[in-house]
């Protein structure tokens, strides 16, 4: 009976394969297949609400274009320092939780609103007057990008006397992204410290990427 003797070659192989990660599969141009960077534009499919994967060739096509399929999803990210909803306003809203996002839909021509839940986005009935009350007093909200971009609010910390309330105009993307992941890390009834952890890892990178906006005539 023949032994078969491996080499110390063979075996430094054997030991580097247990260490080897799987390589991921290559994200593709959902529009063309071209291969795309880890950082990479999106689309918003308007009919849908769908987020695309686009390469730069692509979706550069789509830059700007009203009346289309598709539009490229903004990469604008403000902080509204001077943005102010009072307690009263936000209950006008019918929001049942403290982060929801708005947007201007132009395919059903009204303003949107959803909110995160472990579900995933909930559309929210929006009321016209109390809308309007707030756009009053906030008119940078006039110059919010239909379909690609969205008023994101977030009033956990307000809520809890913690920290204030946060107002940013964020790309649609991001939005959905914040949905995903509660979705994704909600636990029980409360949703459980993974899920508030990672909500509050969020709001903390979108505010270190994004400018910051005082007054209604610099947005």
């Amino acid at each position: 009976m023949s032994t078969v003797v491996s080499s110390p070659l063979d075996q430094s192989f054997a030991t580097l394969r247990k260490f080897a990660r799987p390589r991921l599969p290559a994200e593709r141009c959902e529009l063309c297949s071209a291969r795309l960077a880890h950082e990479h534009p999106h689309l918003l499919e308007l009919a849908t609400r769908q987020i695309v994967c686009a390469c730069d060739a692509c979706s550069t096509l789509f830059d700007g274009m009203q009346g289309g399929k598709y539009r490229r999803v903004s990469r604008r990210t403000l902080v509204l320092a001077d943005f102010h909803i009072d307690d009263g306003q936000w209950e006008d809203l019918l929001i049942p939780i403290n982060i929801a996002f708005f947007f201007y839909s132009s395919v059903h021509g009204r303003m949107v609103t959803l909110y995160p839940s472990p579900a995933g986005a909930v559309d929210s009935l929006l009321p016209l007057d109390a809308w309007a009350d707030i756009v009053k007093g906030n008119p940078v909200l006039n110059k919010l990008e239909p379909d690609i971009e969205a008023l994101l609010v977030n009033r956990v910390g307000h809520a809890h006397a913690s920290s204030p309330a946060e107002y940013y105009f964020a790309p649609i993307d991001d939005c959905y992204r914040l949905v995903g992941l509660i979705r994704t890390h909600w636990k029980g009834l409360s949703g459980g410290n993974e899920v508030w952890t990672e909500i509050a890892r969020f709001f903390l990178a979108l505010k270190a990427r994004a400018d910051i906006v005082t007054g209604e005539s610099h947005a």
